[in-house]
């Protein structure tokens, strides 16, 4: 695993030990970048399920700001602290060992609006359409903001969740990508309002 593309290009990393998380293979995180980027100016990111951190390292390395990494399990929280500062991101980076739920709480105390948010939860427990409700409803994303969804490819997420919209959806093996941004009338609105 290496971070694909950007300033930390070809930078090492370390996965999670054991079977509990899965890191998206370098191939699907380029296709995913290539779909929503590949490139930023800037931005703040939520790694929701980060895993060993790939996706948000890899978003950090091409252009992001910021990007605030979670995962409950202790190995994946401190494999992400050693990837970070194996591509000397420390200062442009949050790290938290919480679940979604409670991490998406303290988030919205913090009030802060995302531009990238990628969930990747266990494939067991599918809950992204229960995650894309809660951001939805509470305004998390940017008006032009991207939501992320890894899944099961046999998982079919819904057209729309409330005021998102599933805008791509492409298959790699196994592995099912999903898209979601907010309706266009919605963008209107937000920018008129």
């Amino acid at each position: 695993m290496r971070v694909v593309s950007g300033k930390c290009k070809g930078r090492s990393l370390k996965a999670v030990p054991g079977s509990s998380t899965r890191p998206t293979t370098d191939k699907v995180k380029e296709a995913i970048f290539n779909m929503v980027g590949p490139y930023f100016e800037e931005g703040i990111g939520l790694d929701l399920f980060a895993g060993s951190g790939g996706l948000g390292i890899e978003a950090l390395s091409r252009g992001l700001d910021k990007v605030i990494f979670v995962d409950r399990d202790p190995k994946a929280f401190q494999i992400i602290k050693e990837n970070i500062t194996a591509c000397d991101l420390n200062d442009k980076v949050e790290v938290y060992r919480n679940d979604s739920e409670r991490a998406l709480k303290a988030i919205l105390k913090r009030e802060i609006k995302f531009d990238f948010i990628f969930l990747d939860p266990p494939y067991k427990m599918q809950q992204l359409v229960k995650l894309l409700e809660t951001i939805e409803k509470e305004k998390m994303l940017n008006s032009n903001g991207v939501i992320v969804c890894e899944h099961s490819s046999e998982i079919q997420l819904p057209d729309e969740v409330g005021l998102l919209k599933n805008t791509k959806r492409e298959k790699y093996g196994i592995i099912g990508i999903s898209i979601y941004q907010l309706k266009d009338e919605m963008i209107g609105e937000a920018e008129n309002g």
